[in-house]
């Protein structure tokens, strides 16, 4: 039998419940997915386009009206629908306030069933429309995306205009900036979501074994050749190929990708017949590609035809204003991985991660959240966060101030992270009481 295109995702704690809807829902051609928990849900919306979620709202650890919460905000395309063995005018609350589209009460009948899941994928089309008439700031999502920022709201619309057609597109921005979510936006929010994504660091695979994983090869090709064998190119026809670093690749491999980009056809290694694909092309990288076509270690027409269409994401330092919403994202992803439970952070602590210029950009932050996550047990406070961050102080570049006001700011971050303890501060700053008073008070 055939399946249709829809993927359902079900989450309930009771075993012989997913196995009964996963039941229904196959007799009538659906594709399901099922989670016993709202931690495997999470990791399952991760990895695949989800059409439509069921679940239950009373399950133990996380509860299901926190993954109700978790995609609205993430995922406000995404139809939701309630089943539970516990109705209440609190349940129907959350799930009127958080977008249900509809909600069935245990037990029920198959045709409940069926009329309710029709009715919820019948919303879905209704749902996208509507999103798609809001700016995205409005949503502070974009699949993957988290953001509210300018920056961020300008990559999502080059990404509105890109995502239904193949052109070649290239994503330019700092280790850590969130490339690859760009790429797999454009794929999944496209009309070619159901193709395959293939995502490939060429600074992660040895030079020698690049060309060969990329385009393939064919028996006897090299040594250890030992069968026929298609390559990232061919796993992706007609979807996406991701070339992550692509700065990395050698010469040899930019002449087989120039070759892609101009015939649309690869040639595996030892073959002489090419093979035509349809495969969109995004690449990426966090160097100066322009520098290196001056070194000569990057092919200049390649770099053209790579980049019909630019993508600068911006780094972290330069859009403080989401932070926030990438807090509430790891907090969400962390707790329900480590605590089996939404974690809270204090304004406090948040404070001090918006201050902070994130080098590292939304990877460095990510590590600190989940660190943190770790260390806490329901709050995350000042005390879960490194110490490079509390006692972090930074100005300007065109800021220059005496050393004297420097040193007065730097003391006053050092008693406010230690909660106005003198005595804690002077400890850390390496002074006695009395000449941190005096430092103070001049």
């Amino acid at each position: 039998m055939e399946l249709r295109k829809e993927n359902i995702l079900i989450v309930d704690d009771d075993i012989n419940i997913l196995e009964l809807l996963q039941r229904h829902l196959k007799s009538w051609s659906y594709h399901t997915y099922k989670a016993l928990s709202v931690k495997e849900a999470v990791q399952i919306l991760r990895d695949t386009k989800i059409d439509l979620l069921i679940t239950d709202l009373k399950m133990p650890q996380v509860d299901g009206s926190e993954l109700i919460k978790f995609v609205s905000e993430h995922y406000p395309t995404l139809p939701k629908l309630v089943v539970t063995g516990y109705p209440s005018i609190q349940d129907s609350l959350v799930a009127i306030k958080s977008g249900v589209a509809d909600y069935l009460t245990k037990p029920f009948t198959k045709e409940e069933l069926k009329s309710a899941v029709t009715n919820s994928l019948g919303k879905r089309d209704n749902l996208i429309s509507s999103s798609s008439n809001l700016k995205p700031t409005k949503d502070n999502s974009y699949g993957e995306i988290i953001g509210k920022s300018e920056k961020i709201n300008d990559v999502i619309q080059v990404i509105e205009r890109v995502k239904d057609n193949k052109a070649t597109i290239f994503v330019k921005g700092e280790s850590g900036t969130g490339k690859e979510l760009v790429a797999r936006a454009i794929h999944y929010q496209g009309k070619f979501s159901r193709a395959p994504f293939i995502a490939v660091n060429c600074g992660g695979i040895p030079e020698n074994l690049l060309e060969a994983e990329l385009f393939g090869y064919t028996k006897g090709a090299f040594t250890g050749a030992d069968k026929n064998r298609d390559g990232f190119f061919q796993a992706a026809n007609g979807g996406t190929i991701f070339l992550d670093e692509i700065g990395n690749a050698s010469k040899a491999v930019q002449t087989r990708l120039l070759r892609v980009l101009q015939e649309k056809e690869v040639v595996k290694l030892g073959a002489q017949k090419a093979s035509k694909i349809d495969v969109r092309i995004i690449a990426a990288t966090n160097g100066n590609l322009k520098e290196m076509i001056k070194k000569n270690t990057f092919r200049e027409d390649l770099f053209y035809r790579l980049t019909v269409v630019e993508i600068n994401v911006a780094p972290l330092r330069d859009r403080k204003e989401d932070i926030p919403l990438l807090i509430e994202k790891f907090l969400f992803k962390f707790g329900v991985e480590y605590k089996d439970r939404f974690v809270r952070i204090t304004q406090e602590a948040t404070a001090i991660l918006q201050r902070y210029n994130w080098p590292g950009n939304i990877r460095e932050l990510e590590n600190v959240i989940q660190r943190a996550v770790i260390m806490c047990n329901k709050i995350i406070d000042v005390e879960h966060l490194p110490d490079n961050l509390k006692f972090d102080i930074s100005f300007p570049e065109d800021s220059l101030l005496p050393l004297k006001q420097i040193e007065k700011e730097y003391i006053q971050k050092v008693l406010n992270a230690c909660n106005n303890n003198k005595t804690k501060a002077a400890e850390i700053l390496g002074i006695t009481r009395k000449t941190l008073r005096s430092k103070m008070e001049n």
